[in-house]
């Protein structure tokens, strides 16, 4: 009898360890939707009160403002979307180029650090103490103001070739599109798919039978077949090349690489490479000396060596921190201000200025920042699946 009336008892919900959890979660996430709730509240009521209203349908008001530097077309007729979009383009300029060219210059560093050269040991060192350690603001001023406006005039421009230098920015050859580049391009992309397929196939026959089957003569041939093949069909280059003359003016023709956007890029690409090396070289090092031991032993090369078998263990490792700087210099780019570059916070700003929507512009910056870092989350997630060994 006793024993059915304890089974009869039930515990109650507030002490049952599986409903606890998810009422305390609730009053939490409660708590913070009232706080959220209280702070969008009060920015409302101070909108109204100063005569605003918390909308977006200024954006098609027109911009009656000049953008120096744009990927697009835009004139001061254009609406603040068009202006805003300028800013979303010349911020994506700077962040891809410059993740990919603090990449190579990280990965090229990071391996130096580890070079058995003492020369070249201490100057990967001295590159990296120097440069890590001084504010990204501070070295973006020393570029755009000690070294670019310090260059001579456009009229005495520093002439290496085709290539002029002055404190405008760098002039360098372009190409313009002719009537064959959309042939071209599809037979580029043809020939790097044919000749990826080829090594891939041929290194494949290689491991199965033991033989030499030289994949990378196959990959070179498998690329060089598709554009001969083009170039008979087009009979002509795939673009052509423009190249910068003087006026009266300044230069006209090829392209002109800005001081501003060649201060922040250059500064934001130095620096943010400082710690991708030191990401590269504590990945490397983390790889155990067995591994090296034992190519060794088997008479493989140095260079095979770190290709074949250290990289490819070290990548795993090195890729979640290697993420967070590829986000963070998105973000930094956020301080091209200090060099003039339009990108998306110098357009809000003077977006701001011209109509007095703080919050819209604040928002819209947030807004943007976010999607680029949760694209670049979820490409480098994916990327870092791909590498993460199989396990059976």
């Amino acid at each position: 009898m006793t024993k059915n009336n304890k089974q009869s008892v039930s515990t109650p919900f507030y002490r049952d360890n599986r409903v606890l959890p998810i009422i305390l979660q609730l009053l939490f996430a409660i708590a913070v939707i009232g706080v959220i709730w209280y702070f969008i509240n009060n920015a409302l009521i101070g909108l109204e009160k100063l005569g605003l209203k918390l909308g977006f349908g200024f954006l098609t008001n027109i911009a009656s403002f000049n953008i120096g530097e744009s990927m697009i077309e835009f004139q001061s007729t254009d609406t603040y979307l068009r202006a805003v979009l300028v800013g979303i383009l010349n911020t994506l300029k700077v962040s891809v180029l410059g993740v990919i060219f603090a990449s190579i210059i990280g990965f090229i560093v990071g391996i130096a650090r580890l070079s058995n050269n003492w020369l070249v040991q201490k100057i990967a060192t001295v590159y990296i103490e120097i440069f890590r350690n001084t504010p990204l603001l501070v070295q973006i001023f020393i570029w755009y103001f000690a070294v670019f406006l310090a260059l001579p005039q456009v009229k005495e421009s520093i002439s290496i070739g085709q290539v002029h230098i002055s404190n405008k920015g760098v002039n360098i050859p372009w190409v313009n599109a002719n009537d064959g580049t959309l042939v071209w391009t599809v037979g580029i992309i043809l020939a790097i798919t044919f000749a990826i397929t080829m090594w891939t196939v041929m290194i494949k026959s290689q491991v199965k039978s033991g033989t030499r089957k030289y994949p990378s003569i196959w990959a070179i041939a498998g690329f060089i077949i598709p554009i001969i093949i083009v170039l008979l069909i087009t009979q002509q280059a795939p673009a052509d090349m423009e190249y910068p003359v003087m006026g009266n003016f300044g230069y006209t023709g090829g392209y002109l690489i800005t001081s501003n956007f060649a201060a922040i890029f250059i500064a934001l690409t130095i620096y943010t490479a400082t710690y991708i090396a030191e990401i590269i070289r504590a990945g490397i090092m983390s790889v155990s000396k067995g591994q090296l031991e034992a190519s060794k032993a088997l008479g493989i090369k140095g260079s095979t060596t770190m290709r074949l078998v250290v990289l490819p263990q070290a990548i795993r490792i090195i890729i979640p921190p290697l993420t967070s700087q590829y986000l963070n210099l998105t973000k930094n780019s956020s301080l091209a201000i200090a060099a003039g570059f339009p990108d998306l916070v110098s357009v809000a700003s003077t977006i701001n200025n011209q109509t007095g929507r703080a919050v819209q512009s604040v928002v819209i910056m947030i807004i943007v920042y976010l999607i680029l870092s949760i694209l670049t989350s979820i490409f480098m997630n994916i990327f870092n699946k791909k590498m993460q060994i199989v396990e059976r």
